[in-house]
């Protein structure tokens, strides 16, 4: 008899459950504020993919509503959260189309860059994610100038620009590592060029006096080293080139700031190939 109650009592507590779980999927039937609640709880307890898809749920049910407005733009959040950023993007997305004017307009913005940048690969070739997220950025700062993200939009474009020059940086160095010095220097001075305000010029440039000197073109790695000592003189890569200099028996050649129309002159034609 205890056997038999037990069994009873397990399965009627199975069934219970098996209500209790078709009840929560089928959502069909609950307020839209019961559905939020929903997947707040599910959140809460970390469990992103499903929290997701049931704020989504709210905009299938119930598109009008403004809890759809909420849940859409906590999709978008929640997806990147489960870094499911395809999904944030669409989200985000959709949400701009639908509430171009609402005051989470920034975020939903702010979201769909970021499902680019959190996607940059440090060690792939592939550039696309970059020039996305700094569009997508540039959008942010452009559209929303006063938004709260925009300060930290400024600096993830910065972080963003600096990934495309070290890949640059990158592929110049793999042609002189293979002794294809003419490649390198077009390379490093496109960096030089469209990337001189980022952590990466300065070796770029040190890297052109470099090939230049295993060319044996004294006078361009000279003019190489004057840009670079105008511009960074207190970077280790001018201590470098200092010393690239001094074991060639060859001394590195210094303007002061009152040169600056000697310097301009020696960049449009080393950097730009500007000799008028």
């Amino acid at each position: 008899m205890k056997n038999i109650t037990l069994k009873l009592v397990l399965a009627t507590s199975l069934f219970l459950v098996a209500c209790s779980d078709e009840d929560d999927d089928d959502l069909s039937s609950r307020s839209p504020l019961e559905i939020y609640n929903i997947a707040e709880s599910q959140a809460a307890e970390s469990n992103f993919d499903d929290a997701a898809e049931t704020y989504e749920e709210i905009e299938r049910l119930y598109p009008y509503s403004e809890w759809a407005r909420r849940g859409t733009i906590m999709a978008a959040y929640i997806y990147g959260r489960a870094e499911d950023y395809e999904n944030s993007r669409a989200a985000g997305e959709r949400f701009l189309a639908s509430y171009p004017g609402d005051p989470n307009a920034d975020y939903a913005q702010y979201l769909v860059a970021m499902s680019y940048y959190e996607q940059l690969d440090e060690r792939g070739r592939d550039q696309k994610n970059t020039g996305q997220a700094l569009i997508e950025l540039q959008k942010l700062i452009e559209s929303y100038p006063e938004s709260d993200y925009v300060k930290s939009a400024e600096l993830k474009f910065d972080l963003a620009v600096n990934h495309v020059a070290a890949k640059e940086m990158e592929i110049g160095r793999y042609y002189l590592k293979r002794k294809n010095y003419t490649a390198a220097i077009n390379r490093f001075q496109f960096v030089v060029e469209n990337y001189g305000t980022t952590a990466q010029a300065p070796e770029a440039l040190h890297r052109i006096v470099e090939s230049y000197l295993l060319l044996g073109l004294t006078e361009e790695a000279r003019e190489a080293a004057i840009v670079l000592g105008f511009n960074f003189q207190g970077s280790e890569w001018y201590e470098d080139t200092f010393d690239l200099f001094a074991s060639n028996n060859l001394e590195v050649p210094v303007l002061e700031e009152e040169d600056e129309g000697l310097f301009s002159a020696i960049y449009r034609r080393m950097i730009r190939g500007e000799w008028l």
